[in-house]
């Protein structure tokens, strides 16, 4: 479980296929300690295991299934990623509940400066529409946004001066991909109201 606030940002190293999956480097330093062999890490938002850890640097393997249906499996190599570690019993809840388990890839479709801020535009698939409310909550690249407005398709945020320093959010261009997670409890509620 994750908090949707990156710890750093870290460089997509390699990508080696393993059968059907792949293994990916990432180049990072992580502050406090490092990371633990099988740790779970959010990488952009996915939710991978550390599988092999060294200097500035530590490996994750990717299912197939995670290569398809995220941005791991064409995430060019050289491309900065947002990383967090798992939120831990106890620690300050700062964005909302992620899972790092990702629900679509989505595009940027708008981009537009609003003083110090960014205003950004996302498409949505229309059947992950009902899971986003407006002021409620979405992982876009696993960082925890507020969203502004929604539409059938789209939905609306806007990026404060620090996230744009401090995430891959502040790097996006119209057309660029990413990974898209709703927000937990909306997906529980409506279940639980069918």
């Amino acid at each position: 479980m994750f908090t949707g606030l990156v710890e750093t940002m870290g460089v997509l190293a390699e990508r080696a296929a393993r059968g059907p999956g792949a293994r990916l480097v990432i180049r990072a330093t992580l502050a406090n300690e490092p990371l633990a062999m099988g740790e779970s890490i959010s990488v952009d938002g996915c939710c991978l295991s550390a599988v092999e850890l060294g200097q500035g640097r530590f490996a994750v393997d990717a299912t197939a299934e995670t290569l398809a249906r995220t941005t791991m499996g064409t995430l060019p190599v050289g491309r900065q990623v947002n990383l967090e570690r798992a939120v831990r019993a106890g620690d300050r809840l700062g964005g909302h509940l992620v899972t790092g388990h990702v629900d679509a890839v989505g595009k940027l479709l708008e981009r537009r400066e609003v003083g110090e801020a960014v205003a950004m535009r996302f498409s949505l698939l229309p059947e992950l529409a009902r899971f986003v409310a407006e002021k409620g909550s979405v992982a876009v690249g696993g960082v925890s946004l507020t969203v502004n407005g929604v539409a059938a398709e789209s939905f609306d945020v806007m990026i404060i001066p620090i996230t744009l320093r401090v995430t891959t959010l502040g790097e996006l261009a119209p057309g660029d991909p990413v990974n898209l997670e709703v927000d937990l409890v909306a997906r529980y509620v409506a279940r639980w109201r069918q």
